[in-house]
């Protein structure tokens, strides 16, 4: 079962697993950035009621892109699950129980009119919405950065870093940048759904999240470019071709290596290109109250920001600071020939239904959620 040639499908699901990450980013960022910005943008029971319903129909299944992107990344790039999550382990399980108070806060917030109950979940949506992008985002800092990890000959992989060693101070601003774009796109999905005194405050959130996230990714880049030192692979010690053998090839690191795919192919200069005008063109049109095309363009920013980031390193997918040979590659870190044609398949059936669920989820339940409605449906309602 031969669709494409090995080498072309390795670039395939190099392709296929950003775009399951950017549609998470997206799809289940917007609600994430509602929880964040819950405590601070609603200042009643009522108001944050509302904020609640804008998401509470949808956030479950928007969970689907997390998990197809899990499974994309255990089927298609094994290494590379089984390193992670032996190297970030920590951080694996911290995302897993911030993510534990979404369901439960959903479900249980409303169930007791106590104030001191639903205050305790409503801090408990922000830190299911406010720590999972952090922590993705500080990951991404690493992945440039380098991990400390190594295979032994029998390609176990050994992980001699630390918890805290995560948390250096370029992976920081990364996830900074992470958690900005999503309060950003959030903010502007809030809009969206409210009207008066909520959408006044989500468009202040906005203007705030817009200009840390023009900075922070401002000063990511510049940082990349005059402080990092990239990886790059010797020409001709690795075949495309080749079953995956991550020991099998020479690696350097070299001042200014993540912009050479830049530099070679001046055309993935319109990735990062997208993201700054993607985030400039959703504030105007937020500005202007089109909060629906900002919307878009936001997820458009998501697009170049999360794109930039996979462009830099391209072919690496986790490069090693402590044996470099040992980084994973699209090349290297794959499953088989026949593993990766099935799943292409099952993609080409399933993405499109997913797609179209979610579409006719959307326009279903479109519409202004508002204190009126919150009233009417006190029993139903989040």
């Amino acid at each position: 079962m031969e669709l494409f040639d090995y080498p072309t499908m390795k670039v395939i699901w190099w392709l296929l697993v950003g775009v399951l990450l950017v549609g998470f980013a997206i799809m289940d960022g917007h609600d994430m950035g509602v929880g964040t910005l819950l405590p601070f943008v609603g200042k009643t029971d009522e108001e944050r009621r509302v904020i609640i319903n804008t998401v509470g129909p949808h956030w479950d299944g928007n969970q689907v892109w997390f998990i197809t992107a899990g499974g994309a990344i255990f089927a298609a790039w094994p290494l590379v699950y089984a390193t992670a999550f032996s190297g970030f382990y920590w951080a694996m399980l911290l995302v897993l129980w911030a993510l534990f108070f979404r369901p439960v806060g959903f479900d249980y917030r409303s169930k007791i009119q106590n104030p001191t109950w639903r205050k305790t979940w409503d801090w408990g949506l922000f830190v299911g919405g406010f720590i999972p992008p952090v922590i993705f985002g500080v990951a991404f800092g690493n992945l440039l950065l380098g991990v400390p990890f190594h295979f032994d000959n029998n390609l176990l992989p050994f992980y001699t870093g630390s918890f805290f060693g995560l948390l250096n101070p370029f992976a920081l601003l990364c996830g900074v940048v992470s958690s900005a774009m999503i309060v950003f796109h959030g903010g502007i999905y809030l809009m969206h759904r409210t009207e008066d005194e909520i959408y006044r405050r989500a468009r202040r959130a906005v203007n705030i999240a817009a200009a840390v996230l023009l900075l922070g990714f401002s000063a990511a880049g510049v940082w990349v470019a005059l402080g990092i030192d990239g990886y790059a692979i010797v020409a001709g010690s690795v075949d495309p071709a080749a079953l995956p053998n991550p020991l099998g090839k020479e690696v350097v690191r070299a001042d200014g290596a993540w912009l050479g795919n830049y530099r070679h192919y001046p055309l993935t200069m319109l990735i990062p290109a997208a993201a700054y005008l993607g985030v400039i063109a959703a504030w105007l049109l937020m500005r202007r109250g089109k909060t629906f095309a900002a919307f878009w363009a936001s997820a458009v920013a998501l697009c170049g920001i999360i794109g930039t980031a996979g462009a830099s390193m391209f072919p690496f997918v986790m490069p090693s600071s402590s044996d470099m040979r040992s980084s994973l590659t699209v090349w290297d870190a794959v499953s088989s020939h026949l593993t990766l044609s099935v799943m292409l398949i099952a993609t080409v059936i399933f993405m499109p239904l997913i797609i179209v669920y979610t579409r006719w989820a959307y326009s279903v339940m479109r519409g202004k959620v508002t204190a009126a409605y919150i009233r009417e449906n006190n029993h139903s309602a989040y």
